[in-house]
């Protein structure tokens, strides 16, 4: 519940029902994430964008803790399994 809560504050803005507003190929579809993230499809690969962030996307390692950006990964990799 807390990823959830984090993501609908910090991300739904550019990544609403999985989708990205800025660049519309890189959603958070499972199949995106494997193609996009530097380390493919998986929790820590999530975190590292989210800390770091990468073209457009800024980074949220100064905004949120180690704990809610672990979170929000666990709510992003869940969502996408669910399709």
């Amino acid at each position: 519940i807390r990823g959830q809560q984090i993501f609908q504050i910090n991300c739904a803005v550019c990544h609403a029902q999985g989708r990205n507003v800025i660049m519309p190929e890189k959603t958070l579809e499972k199949e995106a994430l494997e193609k996009y993230l530097y380390a493919g499809f998986n929790e820590e690969a999530v975190v590292r964008q989210v800390t770091n962030g990468k073209n457009a996307m800024p980074a949220f390692g100064g905004r949120l803790g180690d704990i809610d950006i672990g979170n929000v990964a666990s709510y992003v990799i869940d969502m996408a399994e669910a399709g």
